[in-house]
């Protein structure tokens, strides 16, 4: 009996061998949990058997467990390496239409040929959906979950249809007393202008061009005159018109250089610092300046004289100062290409391209099981679910138990290298005891063969 006895002593110890071995060969895989050999003494008895008397059968395996605390993060310079702070996993599949999904905490990721985000295997990150402006996450099920993909372009251009302009006219300078002509620089005091888009994307150069009116008998008031691309614009119908131009708009201020809120000694009622429309639309309004096939919007583009935001302290003024402009954007935009990827630290990816845009992709998918220690493992550090780790239970990261996603950093294995060679020691000498137990055994019964 002796002899089964150390023959389940070095299996035991020979399991913990191939445990620690296997710990200390993955020292350096991202994403890697340490394993631990956990063992059972083997008693056997029957009812009428004495058991004060009874020394046990030996030793059993009864569980590799592995080890889910956290390792170490190695940041990177790729944007697409990701590490999981807490509990968790990513979620993956081996194809795009697939719902079998494989579970790990290894992120190195990098873009395949179709610029989806995938591992070194190939197998795709899952993400929940998002609202692409606001990144409101419509739904946290796996059924919804899809690969992600960045895009290389931003899609179709968007034509302007918003105009904000907001600036401080000089109160000092004098009217020039000319005609005004947009070629000839002594016919208005100050100008500015911005890039508006059609919609084919293309840019044209808004401009704008200030001309006081004579203080003498229209004190405090200037016009403001525009042109498209150079051509002046008809504030009526948004076509071009023929010299005498007429401006887009009348200002008005009052002694404290707001804009005039009574009539007062101006011409120019409150209503002016309203927003004006300039028609568009095919064969109308300012698509008759374009000669490239290309239109702004139906509803026309609408001329702001105030920031986006209408903040308070942005609206036009005339101070005894030089011209300055306060706000000066509009809502068009070209065909952009991919400028970056940022990841937060709540899974939500966001695409920045050339022309400004920024968009978001999808929330990466962060699961986690009742019991993580039941998980099968697959390899690749990768586990499926089974019976023992109960069903995954998908969430945004950050929520709840789940941890959080640390973009540009990798998780480093959790295998401590130096209590696994204290350990591959201590197995050894379990080993070799186990070995001169069997050995002490053949001893003994070779001196009773030998007996006469």
């Amino acid at each position: 009996m002796s002899f089964n006895i150390a023959l389940t002593g070095l299996a035991a110890a020979q399991k913990d061998l191939d445990v620690t071995a296997n710990n200390i060969a993955n020292v350096n895989t991202t994403g890697f949990k340490e394993s631990r050999a956990e063992f059972a003494d083997v008693y056997a008895a029957s009812v009428f058997s004495a058991g004060k008397t009874k020394s046990g059968d030996g030793v059993q395996t009864t569980m590799v467990a592995q080890q889910f605390h956290q390792g170490s993060l190695k940041f990177t310079n790729n944007a697409l390496d990701l590490a999981i702070t807490g509990d968790g996993y990513f979620a993956m599949t081996d194809s795009l239409a697939s719902q079998d999904m494989t579970y790990t905490r290894a992120g190195a990721f990098k873009l395949n040929d179709d610029n989806f985000m995938v591992d070194a295997k190939g197998n795709f990150l899952q993400s929940f959906p998002v609202d692409p402006s606001s990144g409101d996450t419509s739904s946290v099920s796996l059924s919804t979950a899809n690969p992600i993909q960045i895009p290389d372009a931003s899609g179709s251009p968007r034509a302007t249809q918003n105009v904000y302009s907001s600036f401080n006219l000089d109160a000092t300078a004098d009217a020039p007393g000319l005609a005004f002509e947009p070629t000839e620089r002594a016919t208005y005091n100050s100008s500015t202008s911005t890039t508006v888009y059609d919609s084919l994307g293309e840019p044209h150069i808004l401009q704008y061009f200030f001309v006081k009116k004579d203080p003498a008998t229209n004190p405090n008031e200037w016009e403001v005159y525009g042109t498209l691309d150079g051509k002046v614009i008809n504030p009526g119908t948004g076509e071009e018109q023929t010299a005498p131009f007429s401006p887009l708009v009348e200002f008005g201020f009052d002694a404290s250089g707001l804009p005039a809120t009574t009539n007062g000694n101006t011409n120019v009622t409150p209503s002016t610092f309203d927003e004006i429309t300039l028609p568009g639309g095919p064969g109308a309004g300012l698509s008759t300046l374009l000669d490239n096939g290309a239109t702004f919007p139906d509803s026309g583009v609408e001329l702001n004289w105030r920031d986006e935001g209408n903040t308070a302290n942005k609206v036009p003024t005339q101070y005894a100062s030089r011209f300055e402009v306060k706000a000066l954007e509009q809502d068009g935009s070209t065909v952009g290409r991919l400028a970056g990827i940022d990841i937060g630290s709540d899974g939500k990816i966001v695409a920045s391209y050339s022309n400004g845009d920024s968009t978001f992709l999808g929330q990466v998918a962060m699961v986690r099981f009742p019991n993580s220690q039941g998980l099968q493992q697959v390899g690749n550090t990768g586990w499926k679910q089974s019976i023992e780790s109960g069903e995954p239970i998908a969430g945004e990261p950050g929520t709840g138990t789940l941890g959080t996603i640390n973009s540009s950093a990798l998780e480093q294995s959790n295998t401590n290298l130096t209590n696994e060679l204290v350990d591959l020691i201590t197995a050894q000498r379990n080993f070799q005891a186990n070995s001169r137990a069997l050995e002490v055994n053949s001893t003994l019964q070779q001196n009773i063969l030998q007996i006469r």
